[in-house]
């Protein structure tokens, strides 16, 4: 297999375009892989990891950098083909209006032809981020960090001056927000309302937003903080800044906190700073104990479902009630006594990590790349065991490759392999919309799910794929016209991970062959 990379000098681009233009090259006849980054240290050292570059390169981390893997004859085509897509102008860059003049080049320039602004989006090469979010701090900007690998005494140093001069920094690693109306970057287009949200997970802030806006809620503002600013070293400082705002927020009636599990001393302090916010606070810190959580005016939430469910109830004046989980078909039994394991594909990690909690309740050891607990960690993420779920958008699947929410090669990948697989019983799937995301997923997955069920069905296995879809009927991929395609291949789909989740355990349960194995 041939190897091509193209410089381009003095080049940038942000994180996410150049995933898009990664997933798009790859589709082009004869490549193999594709991947599009800015020279940094860090993206060079994973294009090799990955196999995309076998000699040293000479680029600076200022330089656009293309690798592409595939036949030799259909490489040079491909580069010129990415050149061209990169030169395209942008649409804010068309027209005749000649008042724009010079493209800013900086923060200080971009303000200055934005006066009044007051937020500033990073995304930058990890190592160079920290640096552009402390200008945009010393100029008086929040900042929505987007990128990721910043040092975690770097993110301390941003979040405490931050904190100084009352400003907050969502992020590093910050995938998800609503601000005003807006979404930024991975966000789906949801009706406004008066249900605020702090999440350290963008997956799991896009599906109570989504799901909030499906039950006829709404939502005043969306604050992403970051995966690690419930580390104990971090000490919350996003989500608490997150908190404050939305208690001081008229807008707002309702606020909800979604986490992995914090640490205990930060989760004592974001308690102590709900049960004072003064409005109904719903709480869900996936694993947490409820009765740990609950106060007077805090509710726990079990699930990113449950907290959904909750607070669209306390802002329609409703006491909250549980929400009933759908009983899954006869249809989707597997139908060989052979079939006994769940295999989750997921490309949001909250989801994830959310199923592995769930499916650990019913069916005992859950094996994975992001465990519930140590001796659940899979020991070669490449091949499943047993009960297994899998967070592909993990560092490791990405490495020289685009996100799965953009490019869903690698999981039709998986997918068919774990079709292949005759004790397969049940395929989870989660399919993201929104901004960021691929603009058709289902016509990517369709054609794989339909090999995967003809590839056990030649085998007299009955493959059942359960999944749902996260998004709105407002997003640009049509809500509505994806789980119509997908639910026309055969998938089973629920409202929520959670339903998905426990609809899968049943399909074992039911027909005898799952239990705690």
């Amino acid at each position: 297999m041939a190897r091509a990379t193209k410089i381009i000098r003095n080049f940038y681009r942000d994180s996410v375009s150049l995933m898009q233009l990664s997933s798009t090259i790859a589709k082009l006849p004869g490549v193999e892989q594709a991947s599009a980054v800015m020279a940094s240290i860090n993206n060079i050292s994973l294009l090799q990891e990955a196999g995309l570059l076998t000699e040293p390169v000479e680029a600076s981390a200022n330089d656009l950098l293309i690798a592409l893997q595939g036949e030799a004859d259909a490489l040079e085509a491909a580069l010129a083909a990415a050149e061209s897509a990169l030169k395209q102008p942008s649409a804010s860059s068309t027209g005749n209006d000649k008042s724009r003049g010079i493209s800013p080049r900086s923060i200080e320039m971009g303000l200055a032809n934005l006066v009044g602004a007051n937020l500033a989006l990073i995304s930058t090469p990890g190592e160079y981020a920290a640096s552009e979010a402390f200008k945009a701090l010393r100029l008086g900007l929040n900042v929505m960090l987007f990128s990721d690998n910043v040092e975690l005494k770097d993110e301390i140093a941003l979040k405490r001056f931050a904190q100084d001069r009352d400003l907050i920094v969502m992020g590093p690693d910050c995938g998800t927000a609503i601000i005003n109306g807006i979404p930024l970057a991975f966000a789906n287009v949801v009706r406004r309302g008066t249900i605020g949200v702090v999440g350290a997970s963008g997956t799991g802030l896009q599906q109570v937003t989504c799901l909030i806006d499906r039950w006829g809620g709404g939502i005043s503002q969306a604050i992403g903080t970051g995966g690690h600013d419930l580390h104990r070293d971090v000490g919350g400082i996003s989500m608490l800044q997150g908190l404050k705002a939305l208690a001081a927020d008229p807008s707002t009636s309702v606020i909800v906190l979604i986490s992995k599990p914090p640490s205990p001393e930060v989760a004592g302090k974001v308690l102590e700073a709900a049960r004072g916010a003064g409005k109904a606070v719903v709480v869900n810190f996936l694993g947490a104990d409820p009765d740990r959580v609950r106060r007077e005016n805090i509710y726990p939430a079990v699930t990113l479902e449950d907290a959904s469910a909750v607070a669209v109830a306390l802002a329609g004046g409703r006491t909250p009630e549980a929400r009933k989980t759908s009983v899954p078909s006869s249809s989707i039994t597997p139908r060989a006594s052979g079939q006994r394991y769940v295999r989750g594909l997921y490309s949001g990690g909250t989801f994830c990590y959310e199923a592995s909690l769930l499916l650990k309740k019913e069916l005992g050891q859950i094996n994975s790349n992001t465990p519930v607990e140590p001796g659940d960690r899979l020991s070669d993420v490449w091949t499943s065991q047993k009960h297994t779920v899998i967070d592909l958008g993990d560092d490791l699947f990405t490495r020289g490759r685009p996100h799965p929410m953009i490019d869903h090669r690698l999981r039709n990948e998986r997918l068919i392999k774990e079709a292949g697989d005759p004790e397969a019983a049940v395929i989870l799937l989660d399919v993201v919309l929104g901004y960021g995301s691929h603009p058709d997923p289902a016509a990517e997955l369709v054609p794989a799910i339909q090999k995967a069920r003809d590839l056990a069905a030649k085998a007299g296995r009955h493959l059942a794929i359960v999944g749902f879809v996260c998004g709105t009927a407002a997003d640009p991929q049509n809500l509505s016209r994806q789980e119509t395609a997908l639910r026309e291949v055969g998938v089973t789909l629920a409202e929520s991970n959670a339903q998905a989740v426990r609809m899968a355990a049943s399909v074992v349960l039911e027909a005898g062959i799952g239990g705690r194995l």
